[in-house]
Formats: structure tokens, sequence, C-alpha cells
């Protein structure tokens, strides 16, 4: 029997479970990675997303080969041709692949024809397998992330005294919710990279290529190394972890960063491991002292949030990337893919900084065009596939639950116990974002009328029925019955005009 390894692109890790078991006879193991053109055109992916991804695996072609594998590239229209060149030009009678991390693609896997057996084996990027976090969740009437990563700290002694959390509680996000200083906030610089020569030509192919014309090809200063990945991490611990907590929730024109770390692009590719992230995180709390509060924030955000979304995409049913709650409809408008074509500043921020970089924080995504998208009523499945496509860090695995679930309430309440829902007064509370925009943030009404207040309106008092439900929004829904016939007639016809004139 003859063995060989298909690396998948978002799998790029020495750590790879097939890579481990068989460390022993590397030069005795043959290695592929493809670049599928099939597979990208999917959707309009972000173009620096392509380069990312493209670059790394490029990169980690050649990190592998200089570890003593053979190693086999292939850019190709699909994945299927050159897998069935390669097994049987290399005599292979089983293709060892890591478990993939997107039900897509294990549907893939299981419709190719090889002319060998496949044999998927664990992921070992995550840490709770499939079958751990279904234990977990079994007889559960609820599903709450709190719960599950209560159980996470106490599981792999995270932040632990014993039994105990440090500091006494298990959660600080009180103390992280600050809005933005009026004077300005002192932020650290990020670390980004010059493209080498390998990047170059990457990006040379996207831009050549028709593979997609969506976002800011250049400047493309993203890491595509493990090494450059640690940098990363070397640099968040040292410059912005100690004060990372409290602003987290903050957003500030010009500033595309802030705190943040800009881990998700490396850790979800593989280059970084969520423990060592964890672990590295810990150990320069307790060596400097750091804020519990920045933190246990940021820990949660791996071993909590980034956990029980892949835990949870694996549990819930197949249809659940069809799920429409609110039976919300409405297409999803082109300025999504166009920010010059959105006159509210905090979408046309948000939206602007997408097309530049591929990213945006936490906050943006949820509370500015998730939160957009819901009291809107655009279509989740539409909001979702844009999800997917424009931002550098996503996989089926991330945007499913996070945008169907977290973002649009599209699930019902799976994921989530309330909607995220909110008006301009959230806006203007945590960014900065109002005081540059035609609309005022406290007007429901009149010309000057912010979209995100008619809508918010619009959309409590067209799904008045099915939120009553929600216990937490009783309080909310009361402040309908206050308002005037008139006034909310007003906001459901701005409701309706806009979407007439922004199709």
């Amino acid at each position: 029997m003859k063995q060989g390894i298909w690396v998948l692109g978002d799998q790029l890790s020495l750590q790879h479970t097939a890579l481990q078991e068989l460390s022993d006879r590397p030069s005795q193991t043959p290695v592929i990675l493809i670049e599928s053109r099939e597979w990208v055109k999917q959707r309009p992916y972000h173009r620096q997303k392509l380069v990312l991804v493209w670059s790394a695996m490029r990169h980690f072609a050649d990190e592998l080969r200089q570890a003593g594998w053979p190693v086999t590239y292939q850019i190709a229209e699909n994945f299927e041709t050159p897998l069935q060149k390669w097994i049987a030009a290399e005599g292979i009678t089983e293709l060892l692949v890591m478990q993939p991390s997107d039900r897509p693609f294990r549907q893939l896997i299981a419709s190719l024809d090889l002319p060998c057996d496949i044999n998927l084996i664990p992921n070992n990027q995550f840490l709770w397998q499939d079958g751990e976090f279904k234990q977990w969740a079994k007889g559960r009437k609820n599903l709450l992330m709190e719960y599950f990563y209560r159980e996470g700290r106490k599981r792999f002694s995270v932040l632990m005294e014993g039994k105990d959390p440090v500091g006494g509680q298990w959660n600080f996000d009180k103390e992280n919710r600050k809005p933005p200083k009026k004077g300005g906030l002192d932020t650290p610089e990020a670390l980004w990279f010059e493209p080498d020569a390998i990047t170059r030509e990457v990006m040379e192919r996207v831009r050549t290529e028709d593979v997609s014309s969506y976002g800011s090809l250049e400047p493309f200063r993203w890491g595509v190394t493990r090494e450059q990945a640690l940098q990363v991490l070397k640099a968040f611990l040292e410059q912005r972890l100690p004060t990372f907590g409290p602003y987290q929730d903050a957003m500030v024109t010009g500033e595309d960063t802030m705190w943040h770390a800009l881990l998700s692009p490396y850790l979800n590719l593989g280059l970084l491991q969520p423990m060592e992230i964890i672990r590295a995180a810990e150990q320069a709390c307790q060596e400097r002292d750091l804020p519990l509060n920045g933190v246990e924030g940021f820990i949660r955000q791996i071993l909590g949030w980034r956990e029980f979304m892949h835990g949870l995409y694996h549990h819930v049913d197949e249809d659940y990337p069809n799920r429409n709650y609110f039976e919300h409809n409405q297409p999803l408008p082109k300025f999504f893919w166009d920010s010059s074509k959105i006159e509210m500043n905090c979408l046309h921020q948000v939206l602007d900084q997408v097309e530049r970089t591929g990213y945006a924080h936490h906050i943006q995504r949820l509370m500015i065009l998730a939160n957009f998208s819901l009291i809107a009523g655009l279509s989740p499945q539409e909001v979702e596939d844009w999800f997917h496509a424009a931002f550098i860090d996503a996989y089926d695995w991330v945007m499913q639950t996070n945008v169907i679930g977290m973002g649009l309430f599209a699930d019902g309440g799976v994921l989530a116990s309330k909607p995220y829902a909110s008006s301009a007064n959230y806006v203007n509370k945590m960014s900065d974002y109002c005081k540059s925009c035609q609309y005022d943030p406290k007007a429901r009404t009149g010309d000057r009328a912010c979209p995100f207040n008619f809508f918010y309106w619009d959309f409590l008092d067209r799904h008045r029925e099915k939120l009553a439900t929600q216990g937490r929004m009783s309080f909310i829904l009361k402040n309908l019955d206050k308002m005037a016939d008139n006034e909310l007639q007003e906001m459901r016809d701005r409701a309706t005009d806009w979407h007439r004139t922004h199709d």
C-alpha cells in the first residue's frame, strides 16, 4: 500500500494530522496541493482573500519541501483531474485527507471519482471535535455559548485557579464596551508585510485572470507564512493586548484595526493553532500582570466563540443555511459591492474598509452590516453569501452560524437569545460615524431620518408577533404602542421608498 496526502488550502500546518501520522517517512510520502479555478469561482471572493490563500499555500508547499516531503503543486481548473493524474503517476492506493471544516467541501470529496481509497482523518485545528460538541449539547434545551465557554475553560484549564475562574468571574464583558473617547484614541500600529516574489506572482494571477473583480488588490499587506503569523501574534501580545479590552467594541473613522488581533485569517488557514494563541495570551497575562478583562475577552473569542460556532455548524441540520425565520426576501443592495453608492456614512465607512482590506472587526460586522441587513429585511442567504465572499477570514463554517444565526436571527433563536437589532442610537454611541453623516441619528421621521431608525421600528412593527415570544424583547415592543399612527406609517413608507431607490 502506498499512501499520499492531499493538503487542503485551509490546513496549512505541519501539525496537520496526516503529516504527523506519516512524519517518520516524509521522503516516501507524496503530498499534493491544488489551486482550483472552478472552486473559487463559486462566488466573487475578495481578491485579497484569493491572494492570501494561494500565496499561503505556495509558501507552505515550499516549507514542506524543505522538510523533506515530495510535493506536487497544481494550478488547475478543478480538483478531480489533477488528483487522478497524480494518484496514477505516484501509484497511490490510499489518499489521506484531513476532514474539511466546511460541509460543501466534504460533499465535494465524497463526489470525487478517484482510482484509490480516500481516508478522511480527524481535523486537529479545533479544540473540540464534532462528536465532543454533540455530547456536550445532548439533552440541553438551550445551547448557550457562555456555558460552552465555561466548560472549555474547565476542560482545558484556561484562566483557572483550581475549580474557579481567575478573578472570581467567568466573563468581564461589561468592562469591554466603552464608546470611543471624544478626544480620540491612541491605537497601536498594526503589523503588516510587503509582498514577496511568490505573493506578487499570485497577485498577478488574480489581476489578469477572470476569477473575481471585487475588492482592492493593492496594497496587499497580510502575512502568508507561519513565521509572519507568529510575528503578528507576538506584536499583538506586546503592543495590543495590554489595552485591548475597554474599547474592543468601538468604531472610529480611519481606524481599520483598533486594538484587534488580526489573527483570524491565520488561525483559519492553519498557520496558527488555537491553543498556542490561548496559552500565549494566558502567559502574557501572568508574566506582565495584564488587565484580566482584556485577556479574558480575547481568549473568549477563540476558546468560546470560535469553537462554539464550529461545533454548532456541524451540530445543526443540513437545512440550516436555508432558514429564514422572518421570511425576509429583499435583495442585497448593489452598494454592498460598491461602497461609493451608499450615502449612509456608517455603512460607507465599513464597506469601504472591507473593499480595501477584506477585514472589519466583530462589531462592525454585527452591529453595522448584519444589524442593517436584519432590520432592512434583506435575504439571509444573499447576505451570508456576501459575507462569505467579502471577508478574508470567511469560510462556510464561519459564516453560516455567524450570519444566519447570530447576525440575522434567521434560525429563529437556535444560536442567539434575541435578535441583535438596534436603531441609530447604538451606532451613534459606539462610533463617530454619525458626526459626518447627512442623516440625523435621533430622527425617525422627516427628510433627515436615519434609515437605521425607521427600519428598526418598521422591523419591530412587522414582526411584533414573533418578537413577542422572545422574552427580552417585550419591553422594547411596548414602545411601539406609544407611537402615533401617523409616525409609524411614515416610517413604514420611508422603509418602502428606501428599498425602491436602493435596489
